[in-house]
């Protein structure tokens, strides 16, 4: 059976939920504990990471865990073996199991956290909460003698370039002529050294995302016949793969806020949650926010929902939401645990598609601190 690295398991991983997508200032996201440089056919997926956790990947044969709350959020001041932190580590390190951490990342990943909780309260004709990210268009014009200019197109559009919606290989091309003279020491692929040459050249230009800027390029060079290209870049005042925390949809029918608390326990397999706001009113458009949603209370209100679905929801938060009309649904923090499931059926899909023989296990783990009596 082929042997897969660690490596490749989370490219392809990070192809899906990129670290470029942290909205959070130092976020802690990435390998935090031993090497992806090594074989890896189990990977265990998890909320978090706890000595349970680690002692279920390691009854699963697990070599890697991928999990979305980082086990090392603050910077360590020292690695103790003798307190329950660092033995958590120690664990991880003598048996050999490797700790990525997907944290905001994945929860604005299309797909990732925010997706999963909106699929999981049937969210309709849903949008970004709160945008976090965008890429910079650019813009490529090259010179090209007329009869290379259907290999440069085909090149430029196998970088990914020329991409807009659901429409690939868009170009666009004026003819025109080209004039130069080649100076001692060149070696021009037309004309003659000395010598004033005019060829009949096509300008093509075409647009791609800022982040693929040197994979076109690159490809321009290689497909170009001159010793020296002529070529315009530009950025341009327009964005593309916007993407951003939290999601904001309309439920199929209206229905009261208590009907609504409901819901939302079964949905997301709560025992209890907290509600603010009358129980008897009627709500329909829904905004949402894995974890901690404090900061997003005023966004959600803005965007003019009903109800906002989050945890950790402070007194006073609770209180300003209260007055502007906003009501709250606290299913708690731990609601993230919809990544497993999804994470583990999105990483099983990737790999599958890339024939890459790789197991992942969800975790059966329960690691929510709280009890409710």
């Amino acid at each position: 059976m082929k042997t897969v690295n660690g490596n490749e398991i989370i490219q392809l991983f990070e192809s899906w939920s990129p670290k470029k997508y942290a909205c959070m200032p130092n976020d802690p996201i990435g390998l935090a504990i031993g090497t992806l440089n090594k074989p890896v056919s189990k990977v265990l997926v998890t909320l978090d990471v706890t000595h349970e956790v680690v002692e279920e990947a390691i009854a699963q044969g697990c070599e890697l865990i991928i999990a979305h709350h980082p086990p090392i959020f603050m910077k360590l001041s020292n690695l103790r073996t003798d307190n329950p932190q660092g033995a958590l580590y120690e664990k991880c390190l003598k048996n050999d199991i490797a700790v990525y951490a997907a944290h905001t990342n994945l929860d604005v990943a299309p797909g990732g956290v925010n997706d999963l909780l909106a699929d999981a309260l049937q969210l309709e004709n849903r949008q970004i909460l709160d945008y976090s990210y965008e890429e910079k268009m650019m813009k490529l014009a090259v010179f090209v003698p007329v009869a290379e200019s259907n290999r440069m197109r085909e090149a430029l559009a196998k970088a990914g370039a020329g991409q807009i919606g659901n429409y690939e290989a868009c170009s666009y091309t004026v003819v025109g002529e080209g004039r130069f003279r080649a100076l001692e020491g060149a070696n021009p692929t037309v004309g003659e050294v000395g010598e004033l040459h005019v060829e009949s050249e096509e300008k093509i230009e075409v647009v791609f995302p800022q982040s693929i800027k040197n994979k076109v390029l690159k490809a321009m060079l290689n497909a170009h016949s001159y010793e020296e290209p002529a070529y315009d870049l530009f950025v341009m005042d327009l964005s593309t793969n916007e993407q951003g925390l939290g999601r904001i949809g309309k439920l199929k029918e209206p229905m009261t806020l208590q009907d609504f608390a409901e819901f939302v326990k079964i949905q997301l397999n709560v025992p209890a949650l907290r509600v603010v706001g009358p129980l008897d009113r009627t709500v329909q458009k829904i905004a949402v926010v894995g974890g901690d949603g404090n900061k997003y209370i005023k966004t959600a209100k803005f965007a003019g929902a009903d109800v906002f679905v989050t945890g950790d929801i402070g007194f006073h938060m609770a209180q300003d939401a209260e007055v502007n009309g906003l009501s709250i649904v606290d299913p708690g923090h731990h609601v993230e645990k919809v990544m497993i499931k999804g994470v583990a059926e999105k990483m099983t899909a990737l790999c599958a598609d890339k024939k890459i023989p790789v197991t992942f296990i969800q975790s059966t783990i329960h690691t929510e601190p709280f009890k409710f009596i």
